[in-house]
């Protein structure tokens, strides 16, 4: 069931739970952006500080958690994402295990967002093009535990009650980087704050400039919504894609 645009929810705080720093920057940016300008009080949450990626031998471990943690704060002003958390797991080991499914539980109680984007833990490829990142289906798989029922159920994790973190139910959730998207976000106004956001990650990008991929996907994200009918996609020169839920 495709849903229309003017059905979506603006919700009053999201939460966009990811695995890596940069992560964020490549496919959910542009709503958070949207979103943030709106009211929403946006939080970003990463599993890992993305303490694996580099190709610079003389790096030392702790110099790039730092520098990619950094990163990550300053590429979330630059959106008004609000509140920044790190679970500091190590990077490229993620597993949808009970351990990371209370941790997130933990943040999801934390800060209660009305709204989760999190990423599909179903996209194991895109086309030929690309094999999806382990930790990414982990995050998603983890994720997903966690809103439901984690989150919701009181006898689930019930140290986390005595930590003072009462049980939440989130409302909406919207996967990202999904191969079946059914609602999609106009981003067009706001491509400036992605990109922008995106080269804050001074340590992935180096030199490459991004303009040219990231127009290319939300064009392509566009032209998807448009063949799927979904109303104001001809307004759209610019967008992202989610599989969306609203949870009773």
């Amino acid at each position: 069931m495709i849903r229309h645009e003017s059905q979506l929810p603006v919700p009053s705080s999201a939460m966009v739970i990811f695995a890596h720093p940069d992560d964020a920057e490549f496919v959910t940016a542009g709503t958070a952006a949207v979103w943030a300008e709106q009211g929403c009080e946006v939080t970003y949450l990463a599993g890992t500080s993305g303490d694996k990626g580099t190709s610079d031998p003389d790096i030392p471990t702790e110099t790039l958690i730092e520098m990619r943690e950094q990163e990550q704060r300053n590429a979330a002003e630059i959106l008004g994402v609000k509140h920044v958390e790190f679970l500091r797991y190590a990077d490229a080991t993620l597993v949808p295990d009970l351990d990371l499914r209370l941790a997130i539980t933990r943040m999801i109680r934390k800060h209660k967002p009305e709204a989760v984007i999190c990423q599909d833990p179903t996209s194991r490829f895109v086309a030929q093009e690309y094999i999806q990142h382990p930790d990414h289906i982990a995050m998603g798989e983890a994720a997903l535990a966690a809103v439901f029922p984690s989150a919701r159920d009181h006898l689930t994790f019930p140290q986390l009650i005595e930590e003072g973190y009462e049980p939440h139910k989130a409302k909406y959730i919207f996967l990202a980087g999904s191969n079946t998207p059914d609602v999609w976000v106009n981003t067009t106004h706001v491509f400036e704050k992605k990109l922008a956001s995106l080269k804050a990650h001074v340590s992935q990008v180096g030199e490459f400039d991004p303009t040219e991929l990231l127009r290319t996907w939300g064009r392509d994200t566009a032209a998807e919504a448009r063949r799927s009918g979904f109303s104001t996609s001809w307004d759209m020169e610019l967008a992202e894609g989610y599989k969306f839920f609203q949870l009773d």
